[in-house]
């Protein structure tokens, strides 16, 4: 398995910043003008920062463990399936107020109805289905801690919180 990893310079951000998690899923990562015009939304972001990045490959095992919250909903082989199915971009963003800021820009889950209500949002422009939506945000900052320690691994985290919590 082989990941692509990069560390980003970062923006000045008031004190006590969070962090949250944003994923790219496979089917945004497989049109890469989409991806680079996605980074460039989020730096364009005075509220954001990506602190650090990379491209990972997700086996049937890490897919279940990431969204074991969902095992036995109706969706669930569908997701596991879909986040399977090619690499994923990972970010770890940082801000006053990240994981609402991210989860604003990504818009509500369901895509066809973001087109009608907030037809701006990333989920409106490049999602595709409630499952097949392309983004992923932490929804609380223990679920960001936990998704994060997941992804980046706990050294990292640390690394991130220390930083944050100083």
């Amino acid at each position: 398995m082989s990941c692509a990893i990069r560390t980003l310079s970062t923006k000045a951000v008031s004190a006590q910043p969070q962090l949250t998690l944003a994923l790219l899923k496979p089917d945004l990562l497989a049109n890469p003008s989409a991806v680079q015009q996605i980074i460039h939304e989020i730096s364009a972001n005075p509220a954001l920062s990506i602190i650090h990045q990379k491209t990972d490959f997700w086996t049937t095992a890490r897919a279940t463990q990431f969204y074991s919250e969902h095992q036995g909903r109706f969706f669930f082989g569908r997701l596991v399936g879909y986040m399977t199915s090619g690499p994923i971009l990972a970010m770890a963003l940082r801000g006053p107020h990240a994981i609402a800021d991210w989860r604003a820009m990504l818009g509500l889950t369901h895509p066809v109805r973001m087109r009608l209500a907030q037809p701006a949002s990333l989920r409106a422009r490049f999602g595709l289905t409630d499952t097949r939506n392309s983004f992923h945000g932490s929804d609380s900052m223990q679920s960001a801690e936990r998704e994060l320690r997941f992804v980046f691994g706990d050294a990292m985290v640390d690394q991130w919180l220390g930083s944050v919590r100083k």
